[in-house]
């Protein structure tokens, strides 16, 4: 495997970091994150412009990019950031394109890429617990098309959501692989509900309610019954991506708090010094590179593993993840002491941030026993 990313990677890279670093300061991004709105529809223009989303599709559907290591590369400058834009969104919604769509459908891609459109991905229900087979959503055939009904929890930007993919089961029970669809939604079609909220580390969420939603035979993205494939398949892209801006902002949390030790002074002495917390800071080193192995290997894997070797390799790297931004988070402000929790201090948004990826398409736990599970298998 190449561990050196090619020069096109590395301009993006500068690019991105450059411009989060002039533009996205921590004070900005808080006013924005914990705005009204949840981030700047301007400014995710220009991260259009910079082509942090075409680098996230290949060239063959209108973008630049699309490998593995591609995405990898943007969201770990999105990371080091804390970058509260809805791109992971578009990741989502425009592989279900590429992976289900009809040549049709695929044209909508075009606004994504160019940040004139905002896409969510709503899976998630009220009480589901990570489980992409349970849907209580239904979809029934009408006379025009499909009449849409039910409920979805904690969907990303959903308020504002020009463009909604949406699973809702046309066929078996709640639990069962089979039967369940998934739907392309305009997001200000008539009969649905939205409750909208921030989320505790920026950004925002809202909760759906769709209501004898009305929506065209052509609303319907693959083969109906079909949709536990594509939605495990476009999984596996947000896995990467949030292992990617997980490792970014451990980075940051990192350098920060080895910064904070050689530089505050107890007893006249660079606290650094000590050999107790010499320890602590070595071991978060070597755990901070753990994650970046496990994103490599999750690079890899999305551009050469099939079938369960694909889904191990991205669930080992969600798991690993969930399990060191717990602890990067946890010992990075217990070495800054009481100032590490201040609203002030970048760190206190950064460890908000790692707890919450933990908790976003499966936490430690269930992808520590989905890796069990295909290993077994």
């Amino acid at each position: 495997m190449n561990f050196v990313h090619t020069e096109d990677r590395r301009m993006l890279a500068d690019s991105l970091n450059r411009f989060v670093a002039e533009q996205y300061g921590i004070e900005q991004r808080n006013q924005l994150a914990y705005g009204a709105e949840g981030h700047s529809p301007a400014l995710y223009a220009q991260f259009a412009e910079l082509g942090a989303i075409g680098a996230l599709f290949p060239e063959a559907e209108g973008g630049f990019g699309g490998s593995g290591f591609d995405i990898s590369v943007v969201f770990e400058a999105l990371g080091r950031g804390l970058v509260a834009e809805p791109v992971l969104g578009a990741l989502v919604v425009g592989q279900a394109l590429i992976a289900a769509g009809t040549e049709a459908q695929k044209r909508q891609l075009e606004d994504i890429i160019a940040g004139g459109v905002i896409a969510a991905l709503a899976h998630d229900e009220p009480g589901s617990h990570y489980e992409l087979n349970k849907v209580t959503a239904t979809a029934a055939r009408s006379a025009t098309g499909w009449v849409l009904n039910g409920a979805k929890s904690v969907v990303a930007f959903g308020e504002k959501a020009d463009l909604l993919l949406v699973s809702a089961r046309t066929a078996g029970g709640m639990f069962d692989t089979a039967g369940i669809s998934l739907f392309l939604v305009d997001g200000k079609a008539a009969g649905i509900a939205k409750r909208g909220y921030s989320r505790m580390e920026g950004g925002r969420a809202a909760e759906l309610t769709f209501e004898n939603v009305q929506l065209a035979e052509d609303a319907l993205l693959g083969a109906e019954g079909q949709g536990h494939g594509v939605l495990e398949h476009v999984q596996g892209f947000a896995l990467l991506a949030l292992a990617a801006e997980a490792l970014g902002a451990m980075d940051v949390a990192k350098q920060s708090t080895l910064e904070y030790l050689q530089t505050r002074k107890q007893f006249g002495v660079a606290i650094g010094s000590f050999q107790a917390l010499q320890h602590r800071m070595a071991d978060l080193l070597l755990e901070v590179e753990q994650v970046r192995s496990t994103v490599i290997n999750a690079a890899d894997a999305i551009d050469n593993a099939q079938g369960t070797q694909r889904e191990k390799m991205l669930s080992a790297a969600k798991y690993t993840v969930g399990s060191v931004g717990t602890l990067v988070a946890e010992e990075s402000i217990q070495m800054h002491g009481g100032i590490g929790m201040t609203w002030e201090l970048p760190l206190a948004h950064y460890a908000k941030r790692l707890i919450m990826i933990d908790h976003q398409f499966g936490d430690e736990d269930h992808h520590l026993a989905r890796f069990m599970a295909l290993t077994q298998a």
